[in-house]
């Protein structure tokens, strides 16, 4: 058990780094999946997209483990989340590499501010 949880977050430690901000409803409808409510993933963690990984939209469903890194005055928190893409960046430019929902948002930083975070495709 040791084993997989240490292989779990040394894999994440090969990842991307980027930014991560909230945005909050109404989420539909999405640029993958319109107006259908089953697209959102139990806890409501789920993210949208910039240009560098929307690619054309075959984004649309990958999965990511991602975590804080840093941002103002220590708002990380400790663990990873698993996020689903469910839409592009609704912003033009967007403010950051993913636009995470509240309650992503919520899971893993206690700020209201943009973070740094790490993340991977699973």
């Amino acid at each position: 058990m040791f084993t997989s949880i240490l292989c779990k977050e040394l894999s994440l430690v090969h990842g991307d780094v980027g930014t991560a901000a909230s945005y909050t409803p109404p989420y539909t409808p999405t640029k993958c999946y319109g107006n259908q409510q089953d697209q959102f993933p139990p806890g409501n963690l789920f993210v949208a997209v910039s240009d560098g990984l929307w690619d054309n939209g075959a984004a649309c469903g990958r999965r990511y483990r991602l975590r804080c890194l840093s941002g103002t005055n220590r708002p990380c928190k400790d663990g990873s989340i698993e996020v689903k893409v469910v839409d592009y960046c609704p912003k033009n430019p967007c403010p950051s590499t993913m636009l995470l929902s509240s309650d992503a948002f919520a899971a893993i930083s206690s700020s209201n501010m943009k973070i740094n975070i790490e993340y991977i495709e699973i």
